[in-house]
């Protein structure tokens, strides 16, 4: 009885250890971690918010988006046909920066809105440029031609300093970049200069003799400033500099990670080199 009593505990025991073994045997693998993803795909995106003006602006941005998600960033781009909400937005802090703009255009709607918007680099010059509408001749203008420019303070003012370039006008002396309609002193041609908002200005171009357009209404309007328009600023006049086209952010955030990167990406080689390629003079960047 001892033997048999023996033989069954050793038999209860294997039986235990047997089963003991099976179970951990039978307790599914950990699961493995995807080896196939990289440490950037893992990585979560910062986005960045752009406000602008369609062509060239968000044109020449779409060109450094590749370039931000490489360096952790996602940048998206909101278009404004205007030159008023870019900046609110901007100022309300809804949108990071805003791509749309030149310096003195900056300067007199922070004046006139209180806002606390600055520049912080510029990146490319568009000529303003007088287009033909109804009239193709600025050495044979009409008598009582009709002549559209933009109606906000300084694109008028640099409207009529290109009309007073080609000797349309003469504007008083001083007037400088707050000339309006009214500071015209000698008119020879008794031209009637139309005050429109920028945007709006090609539009009339079958109903006026000339049109005066920003570099963007102009390519926007298929109008090719090398090829089509009868007069333009040039690369090396002073509008140049005076109006080249800047990243704008709100006062304070000069130096955050999101300004220096979309610095350094619009300022690239690659850019420059789009922007040539691309516009074929109607956008210069700037170094």
């Amino acid at each position: 009885m001892k033997k048999i009593n023996k033989l069954l505990l050793i038999v209860l025991v294997l039986t235990l250890a047997v089963t003991a073994f099976g179970c951990t045997n039978n307790e599914p693998a950990p699961a493995e971690e995807n080896s196939d993803e990289t440490p950037s795909e893992k990585q979560e995106l910062t986005k960045i918010t752009v406000a602008a003006s369609p062509v060239p602006h968000a044109e020449i941005l779409a060109q450094i988006k590749a370039d931000l998600a490489d360096k952790g960033f996602e940048l998206e781009v909101i278009e404004f046909a205007e030159y008023v909400q870019p900046n609110m937005v901007v100022e309300a802090g809804d949108i990071d920066a805003n791509f749309f703009q030149h310096k003195p255009y900056l300067d007199n709607f922070n004046e006139e809105r209180g806002t606390n918007i600055v520049s912080v680099a510029a990146v490319h010059f568009e000529p303003l440029g007088i287009y033909p509408g109804k009239s193709n001749d600025l050495s044979n203008i009409p008598d009582g031609a009709e002549i559209a420019v933009p109606n906000d303070t300084t694109n008028e003012a640099r409207a009529l300093l290109l009309l007073e370039a080609n000797g349309i006008i003469r504007i008083k002396e001083g007037a400088g970049l707050t000339a309006t309609k009214l500071d015209i002193v000698e008119n020879p041609h008794n031209v009637e200069i139309v005050e429109l908002e920028a945007a709006q200005v090609a539009r009339v171009v079958n109903e006026t003799d000339f049109v005066v357009l920003n570099g963007n209404y102009a390519l926007e309007a298929g109008f090719n400033v090398q090829n089509d328009s009868l007069a333009k600023e040039e690369q090396e006049s002073q509008a140049a500099q005076t109006y080249a086209n800047i990243l704008c952010v709100k006062k304070g955030n000069e130096e955050t990670e999101k300004t220096k990167a979309l610095i350094e990406a619009l300022k690239s080689d690659n850019v420059k080199q789009f922007i040539a390629d691309t516009y074929e003079g109607g956008v210069v960047a700037i170094d």
